[in-house]
Order: structure tokens, then C-alpha cells, then sequence
């Protein structure tokens, strides 16, 4: 008598009844497409629709600048750590960009290689094995207090008196000064808010809100006599002068009445700075110097950074690392005093 297995067939799943239509399961390249091709589906697909436009214009320099250029007619399946480091170590020796800037590369090509990955298009991501360069900290000139009182002095009167008085006392960043409409100031509460920005993509000028929720937010200038009679001062003289005063019109203006470029503000600060002799210095700097009077007067860091408009107190301590870091002198002195003290005070053998 022979032995038989007996042998039960499963019945095969019927495919579950959806009152929706699947997404398209196939991958939308494979990875024969050049990273050129693919960077261009990426664009399309992921980055147009949902970034802002000067995310969007900074992606399309680095990749038909740079990108296109060296690795473009690479097909994806023979892209290898190897030639991602050789393309970093390129752009270092021949472009002489910076280790900072290569690392904005890395993370275009890190987030769009992820995505060919998680699409199905490539089996690997060869970019999880590149190396790139190491960043470095960038320190921004900023002015001590005595310095800040000589640019208060030199600019008053001048059509920059304003601005360099928002960006020095609240901190303000440059797009954020220039998006600040009448309707965000109210001088009779003594309340600045920041809900809207201009900045440039190009030469363009884009107005949008704020990159994050937390750049939002209602600045208090009652302590602030001095700048709020600026602004009482501004406003009179513009509606004297016949000039646009609004709710909805920008308080700062160009010489034409318009509101100023901000390429132009950054140029016209710094032609003021070298025609008054004063220490170099840049429009941003005027922020950080904000940052260093805060930190000096022992602000706690969640509040500097509430009032600069960060997401976090870790984004504030590491951008202003250098200057946060002077406060560990004082904290070595401190403990070399009492270590000091206590030697003194001990009893001889």
C-alpha cells in the first residue's frame, strides 16, 4: 500500500471590494533614466507642488548649475557612492564653493535619490554611503553695544533709520521688515506683528507668509519710546508729505514711494556702512547683534528665540553658537574663583 500526502488547496483571496480607485502601483522611471531625467520627474512630482518658490529656484541653480553639468548623463543604476564623492570633491577644487554649500548638494541629492528609493526606481540609495564634506561653523559679524550706538547715531534722519531700528531692537529679519504693512503696526498699543514677508527669488520679488508657523508672532515695543516715536514720527511725515500711509501700504518705501527691493535695502546698508567709516557689517548682522545684547542681558534662550522667531531654543543656541559660547568664560572664572578662595581659606600643613 503506498504512502500519499494529501494535499489541500488554499483558496485563493479575492481581491478586497474598495469604494476608491488604487494608485498607480508601477514606478515612474526605472533606473536605466539619467539622474538628470529623474531629477526632472522629482521637480514635477515632489518639490513644484508643495515648496515655495525660493526653495524651488534655489533646487533649479544647484541642479542646472552644478548638477547637470557633472553627473546629469549618469543613468541612476551607475550612480555609486564613489562618483558622489568625486562630484563633492569637484565642486570644492574647481567651483571653490564652500563645505556648507556642498552640503545643500548632498541633501538635493540625498532627498531626491530617497525618493527614487521609496518610488520603487532604484533598488538602493547610493548616497547613504557618500561622505559628505563636514560643515563648518560661519560666524557673522556683529556690533558690541558701543559700536550699535554709533551706527543709532550715524543713521539718524536717514531713510534706513527705520529699518536698522526694527532689525537691531526686535530682532527682525530683512524680509520681515520689509513685509511689514500699517496694519501690523499698532502705535497705540505699542505692538508690532509679523505675518507676512518679502523676499526675492532672482531678482523677483515674492510675498508669502512666513517659512513656519513660529516666525509668526506679535512683538511688544511699549519699553521702546525712542522707536515708537519713529514710528509716530514716519507715519506723520508720510501723511504730510502726501505719501501712501495706509493700512494696507508697506512702512518702508523707496525714494520713488514703492516698496523698496530687497536686494536694494541690502546694498544701500551696505554703501552707508562704508561711507560713515563705520565697522563692516551686514544687514543680517544688525540680527545677530540683537541675538548677543539679548543673550549679554541674561534673556532666557527660549524667549530670544520666541522673539527671533525660531522654532525651537536649539535652533537659536546653534546658530548663535559663537556668541553664546562667550558665556562660558564667565562660568570658568566663576569656578576658578572658588576654587581660588577655597585653596586660600584651607589650613597649612
Amino acid at each position: 500500500m503506498s504512502n500519499s500526502r494529501r494535499v489541500t488547496l488554499r483558496p485563493i483571496a479575492p481581491i478586497p471590494a474598495l469604494g476608491f480607485p488604487l494608485p498607480r502601483s508601477c514606478p515612474p522611471a526605472s533606473a536605466s533614466v539619467t539622474l538628470a531625467q529623474w531629477l526632472d520627474i522629482w521637480m514635477e512630482k515632489d518639490i513644484e507642488p508643495c515648496r515655495a518658490d525660493t526653495t524651488i529656484n534655489g533646487y533649479d541653480n544647484i541642479i542646472h548649475n552644478h548638477i547637470r553639468p557633472a553627473l546629469g548623463r549618469v543613468r541612476l543604476s551607475d550612480l555609486t557612492p564613489q562618483l558622489i564623492e568625486g562630484y563633492y570633491q569637484w565642486l570644492a577644487d574647481e567651483k571653490g564653493l564652500s563645505a556648507n554649500t556642498i552640503r545643500k548638494h548632498h541633501v538635493l541629492l540625498h532627498t531626491a535619490l530617497k525618493s527614487a528609493f521609496r518610488q520603487g526606481v532604484i533598488p538602493s540609495n547610493p548616497i547613504q554611503r557618500a561622505t559628505p564634506p563636514r560643515a563648518t561653523a560661519v560666524e557673522v559679524a556683529y556690533y558690541t553695544p558701543a559700536r550699535l550706538g554709533q551706527l543709532l547715531r550715524a543713521v539718524k534722519g536717514d531713510p534706513l533709520e527705520v529699518p536698522v531700528w526694527l532689525a537691531c531692537f526686535l530682532g527682525l529679519r530683512r524680509s520681515e521688515i520689509l513685509g511689514l504693512r500699517w496694519r501690523d503696526v499698532d502705535l497705540c498699543s505699542g505692538q508690532i506683528s509679523v505675518r507676512w514677508v518679502r523676499t526675492t527669488v532672482g531678482y523677483r520679488v515674492v510675498e508669502k507668509s512666513p517659512k513656519t508657523s513660529d516666525s509668526c508672532r506679535t512683538l511688544s515695543i511699549t519699553a521702546l519710546d525712542d522707536l515708537l516715536k519713529l514710528l509716530q514720527e514716519l507715519q506723520a511725515k508720510r501723511v504730510r508729505e502726501g505719501m501712501p500711509c495706509g493700512p494696507n501700504d508697506f512702512l518702508v518705501l523707496d525714494g520713488l514711494g514703492q516698496p523698496m527691493h530687497p536686494n536694494l535695502m541690502s546694498t544701500a546698508f551696505a554703501a552707508f556702512i562704508r561711507r560713515r567709516g563705520l565697522a563692516p557689517i551686514t544687514f543680517h548682522g544688525l540680527r545677530h547683534t540683537f541675538a548677543s545684547m539679548a543673550n549679554s542681558a541674561r534673556v532666557p534662550m527660549y524667549q530670544i528665540s520666541r522673539a527671533m522667531g525660531h522654532s525651537s531654543p536649539n535652533i537659536t543656541q546653534r546658530i548663535y553658537t559663537h556668541l553664546f559660547d562667550q558665556t562660558h568664560g564667565e562660568v570658568l572664572a566663576a569656578v576658578a574663583d572658588v576654587v581660588k578662595t577655597g585653596s586660600t581659606s584651607l589650613p597649612s600643613a
